[in-house]
């Protein structure tokens, strides 16, 4: 491409020997950003103050939260209408002893009296097989509901794992782990403990408010009418109390999210609060978000409290008022008195359920507000979707093992505002290794990832081979595209599973292979186990070094056309960094490379360097020629030569 004019040279890139990784003296070169160690991603400006990942909860489509529910369910289709039918007998097994006590009063005992055994032996008999044929449905019931149960669960897990993977770099770079950790752990066991617990509470409620509606109507009209009127107030207090208790759990869902955010956040992050004495800080922090958890908490069992109390004082005048006048109807003999007794456990049974209605609505309320962050967050769609007719790249020519990289008319900018990349046009012939230096956020890790599709180009198409990046399915990208990053995560597992990420099918012949060209080999050898010594959680076993070590043999094993290194020596002590720079000469011989540069000092194996600078190129060309010129590259490569002085 076509450089533009190089700027003064009064605007070097940095001073000598300034921010060089950490555990390498100033002897490995100056670091080429203008930030100290630990180099900050390219990322824009602050977020847009209505950015919703600044919120807890993601914005969900209209409908979005019921239709998640309803997928949910229908492959449970069978196993629920099971569940309803043997909750439905059950609760019909246990309507019908008020019915039995009637008949008991009012029919058994008289005949008693006149010597007559058989009514009262056949209601005995009648009651033992309800309550025997109750606590049978019961038992198949909650076994059934926790297999629905159980089988929902798994899939909403699943669901949210699989979609959290499938989501672009860019979400997850504002996004939250420990949001993402609060979504499946926190807001699923709300909807279990609904599922569970409170759609059974629901179900037995409604099923009983029918049951003994119909019971007292058909046992006595007047009685039934007043039951059915004090429904009303029952109502209305539930309205009121959803609407009050569902502010109040949307509130509580976002402060239990918080919390475990400061709580990931800060166990990941030990050895620096460790090291500048944070802990103090971050209790006080805690303290803040603990204390807000705790008042939604009250603030919930408070409106809890408020509609216990309110349910209580309706059903217990409902009761009485309708004890005084059926005793009066007993009295002038228009009523019976095992109508009236019926009547009596039936209102009792009908309020007893209240409170469990309160304790359902309390787990629903605190599951839809839940469901809706799920629903939310599974309404994300990747910005780097899968092409719907994917290509395959074109065979390699015959003795080359790199690929063309044309960057096309391309721009960059966040959907939240901010250009990153002005629109250029960049082709790096097949084999070259490419540096890229510049000041921290000039746009060097963002160039490279617009390589390895972890963002799409605002405007314009990158090229592998003349085919765009787009049109090509993720297995074939990363086959032809691997990025070795200055993190160098390492998962839970062996070295020889770490090494072999990228390409799971390869001998422990491969794996040793790789390690022993990358100068991994003997470091392998003398740990504990070998290959198979398990680095534990992000590789904390060995060292920040090592683990880029692995790294280089895994992405070796993992044999790309293009390899990407993005800072990827900065946590090398100097006799390490040249071993690595040593084998990485070997490593990208015959391949594309694009290093991103830290260090003066990892430029010296790239055929060519870019420099750039507030997004744009400013410099392009060999190592010699910068050097040679009067640019930055020039005033850098000085300040280092006097460092080493």
């Amino acid at each position: 491409m076509t450089a533009p004019a190089t700027p003064p040279e009064a605007e070097q890139l940095t001073g000598a020997g300034a921010g060089a990784g950490a555990g390498a003296p100033a002897a490995a070169g100056p670091d080429l950003s203008s930030g100290a160690a630990g180099h900050a991603p390219d990322l824009p400006g602050p977020r847009p103050a209505d950015d919703p990942f600044d919120r807890d909860t993601l914005p969900a489509p209209p409908g979005a939260t019921g239709a998640l529910l309803r997928s949910l369910l229908a492959p449970m289709r069978a196993g629920v209408v099971r569940t309803t039918l043997l909750l439905l007998f059950q609760q019909a097994a246990v309507q019908a002893g008020p019915l039995l006590v009637a008949y008991a009063i009012d029919s058994a005992v008289p005949a008693l009296r006149r010597d007559d055994h058989g009514p009262l032996i056949a209601v005995g008999v009648a009651y033992g097989l309800c309550a025997l044929l109750s606590g049978t449905l019961q038992w198949a019931f909650i076994v059934a509901a926790a297999r629905v149960n159980q089988n929902v669960l798994l899939d909403l897990r699943g669901r949210i794992f699989r979609h959290a993977q499938a989501l672009s770099i860019d979400f997850h770079e504002r996004y939250t782990s420990g949001r993402l950790i609060s979504r499946s752990t926190t807001d699923v066991e709300s909807l279990r403990e609904l599922l569970s617990e409170g759609l059974q509470e629901l179900v037995t409620v409604i099923l009983s408010f029918v049951y003994i509606a119909a019971m007292l109507l058909w046992l006595d009209l007047g009685i039934g009418a007043v039951a059915v009127a004090s429904f009303v107030p029952l109502y209305l207090l539930v309205r009121v109390y959803q609407r009050r208790a569902g502010e109040v759990f949307r509130v509580r869902s976002t402060a239990i999210a918080r919390v475990i955010v400061k709580f990931v956040e800060t166990m990941n992050g030990i050895r620096p609060v460790r090291a500048f004495r944070r802990e103090a800080v971050n209790d006080d922090a805690f303290r803040v978000l603990n204390r807000r958890h705790e008042r939604t908490n009250g603030d919930s069992l408070l409106e809890m409290a408020r509609y216990v109390v309110g349910s209580r004082l309706v059903a217990n005048t409902a009761v009485a008022g309708m004890v005084l006048w059926g005793a009066y109807r007993v009295a002038e003999g228009s009523l019976e008195l095992g109508v009236l007794a019926a009547a009596v456990l039936y209102m009792r049974r009908l309020y007893d359920p209240i409170d469990r209605l309160g304790m359902f609505l309390n787990s629903y309320q605190s599951a839809a507000a839940s469901l809706e962050k799920i629903a939310g967050l599974l309404a994300q769609a990747p910005t780097v979707p899968e092409p719907a007719s994917p290509r395959e790249l074109p065979p390699a020519e015959e003795g080359r093992r790199g690929r063309e990289v044309v960057f096309d008319a391309v721009g960059f900018g966040y959907r939240t505002g901010g250009e990153v990349l002005p629109r250029f046009d960049l082709t790096l012939p097949a084999g070259q290794t490419v540096a890229v230096v510049g000041s921290t956020g000039a746009g060097k890790s963002t160039l490279a990832k617009l390589l390895a599709r972890f963002y799409d180009p605002s405007t314009g198409r990158v090229l592998l081979d003349g085919v765009d990046l787009r049109d090509l399915s993720v297995p074939e990208l990363r086959r032809g595209v691997v990025m070795v990053t200055q993190e160098s995560f390492l998962f839970s597992g062996s070295v020889a599973e770490n090494i072999a990420i990228g390409r799971p099918d390869a001998t422990r012949e491969d794996i040793e292979r790789a390690a022993k060209a990358i100068g991994a080999h003997d470091f392998i050898e003398a740990l504990p186990d070998g290959y198979d010594t398990d680095v534990r959680k992000r590789g904390g076993r060995i060292s920040a070094g090592q683990r880029q070590l692995v790294a280089f043999a895994r992405a070796l094993l993992a044999d790309p056309a293009v390899l990407i290194l993005d800072e990827a020596t900065s946590s090398l002590d100097v006799p390490g960094e040249r071993a690595v720079q040593h084998a990485m000469s070997t490593v990208l011989r015959g391949r594309t490379a694009v290093v991103i540069a830290h260090r003066l000092s990892t430029v010296e194996i790239a055929d060519r360097v870019l420099v750039m600078e507030h997004g744009r190129i400013v410099e392009d060309g060999a190592p010699a020629e910068l050097i040679a010129g009067t640019g930055r590259f020039a005033n850098l490569h000085r300040a280092w030569r006097d460092s080493l002085a």
